[in-house]
């Protein structure tokens, strides 16, 4: 008989742990520079309203599907059916891509904490806030190299510990902290003058705004937010125990995620608005943001070290809670499929995906004029596994579960220990609405709609 996997104890553990996973870079710098590209207060809106039905619909397919069959995400897609088994290796696909990428960027901010931390024990003047200390610093593969072995170490020590011991403990510590910091700083944004302004923009919905490129982006951010269609919501409801509230549990991970990507929004985009004399275009898109703009933004604060100091702070755990749920993914498959101990595949994990990374970071160095589909490395890796795989398989997931095994494959699962309560909601979303959505996103992002 096979032994039963570790699990989380408790079903905060298991909220916090999934929240963690959800909460990441997108929610810190993505969602602010897309709600300020989108009209600001529509854009906000119609995310919301996307969150409780779509994002809802997919988390809750997922958790549902991992806690029903107990395994990682190939196997768990092989039990539902034997045809739909390379849906499984697809998922699994995406983590072991994004995961090495992923760590690079965490690279970089741990790097800007540190020079945030020094600038601000000694008082001397910060290199960040020159336009050019981010180019310059991921142009050299030396110190990128050296802060993704300290991030991938970080992120490896974790998962080493096992669910219970290192996953659920440390995200019990790492969210309300997390969260509080978050408070902090959007607090602290709105004390800035000319900061009232930009939160009006973020917060008050102009319809006028309002397009299909609003909608378009809004799903699309709370598609790759929500950590769906990667394999890690199939392997944390794998670990979830069954006597835990299914539904409530997926709620409350929804406030958490859309609770911090609000707060990142209103903790970033008032003092930017405030920086840049209202000009909504100074959100810049991609890691500008948040390398390059921010650290001015700061400059010109009082006390802006030591809020940038925690600013990178927040950054760095939002990142780890993501990274580790990624890690640990790639390691379930591993383990189902490998039966070594814990520690040796985290050892190979860590070891192969070191080797994948450095690609993405002599993308900006060595190999800077090496390009696939136009794009240089680190961009094809996020290109080809958030808008091409992850909407194939979530919508080839709808139509497993909304055509081939039926919807009440989940909602038995649901229904388990309560009533599900958003049941009707749920059928017309799996079977109609998002497998409609997957599409557009795909489109949109293929095509380079938004």
């Amino acid at each position: 008989m096979e032994q039963k996997k570790s699990g989380f104890s408790t079903k905060i553990g298991f909220v916090l742990a999934a929240a963690g996973s959800a909460v990441g870079l997108g929610n810190i710098w993505r969602f602010p520079y897309l709600a300020a590209q989108h009209g600001g207060g529509i854009f906000l809106l119609v995310y919301i309203i996307l969150a409780v039905t779509f994002g809802f619909t997919l988390m809750i397919t997922e958790i549902s599907i991992g806690r029903k069959t107990g395994k990682s995400v190939i196997n768990a897609y092989q039990m539902i059916s034997k045809k739909f088994k390379p849906l499984g290796w697809l998922a699994a696909a995406v983590p072991i891509i994004i995961f090495p990428y992923y760590c690079v960027i965490g690279g970089w901010v741990l790097k800007y904490l540190t020079v945030y931390v020094k600038g601000s024990v000694t008082g001397s003047e910060m290199a960040v806030t020159n336009s050019d200390f981010f180019g310059n610093y991921i142009g050299n593969a030396g110190q990128p190299a050296l802060f993704l072995a300290i991030y991938m170490g970080l992120t490896a020590i974790v998962v080493m510990l096992g669910v219970e011991k290192g996953i659920e403990k440390v995200s019990k510590i790492m969210m309300p902290v997390l969260v509080l910091i978050t408070v902090i700083i959007a607090g602290y944004s709105l004390t800035i003058d000319g900061a009232i302004d930009g939160l009006i923009y973020y917060v008050k919905p102009n319809f006028a705004d309002f397009s299909i490129k609003t909608v378009i982006a809004a799903m699309g951010q709370l598609f790759y937010s929500m950590s769906l269609s990667m394999g890690i919501m199939i392997t944390y409801g794998s670990y979830m125990r069954k006597e835990d509230n299914l539904e409530t549990s997926v709620r409350q991970i929804e406030i958490f995620d859309t609770g911090i990507a609000f707060l990142s929004g209103m903790m970033i985009i008032p003092a930017v608005f405030a920086f840049s004399g209202g000009d909504a275009s100074a959100i810049n898109a991609g890691p500008g943001l948040m390398f390059v703009t921010l650290p001015k933004v700061f400059a010109t604060m009082a006390g802006g070290k030591t809020i940038g100091t925690i600013f990178f702070f927040l950054v760095a755990l939002a990142a780890l809670t993501s990274s580790i749920s990624l890690m640990e993914t790639i390691v379930s498959v591993l383990s189902e499929k490998l039966k070594f101990k814990r520690i040796t595949i985290c050892i190979i994990v860590i070891a192969v995906s070191f080797m994948i990374g450095m690609l993405s970071v002599l993308g900006y160095s060595n190999w800077s004029e090496v390009e696939i589909m136009g794009r240089q490395l680190l961009d094809f890796f996020d290109f080809i596994s958030n808008s091409i795989i992850m909407p194939i398989v979530a919508l080839l997931t709808c139509i497993l579960i909304g055509y081939v095994s039926k919807p009440e494959y989940v909602e038995e699962e649901v229904q388990l220990n309560s009533k599900f309560k958003s049941k009707k909601m749920y059928r017309v979303m799996l079977k109609y609405v998002a497998p409609v959505c997957m599409v557009v996103i795909f489109l949109s992002a293929v095509f380079g709609i938004v």
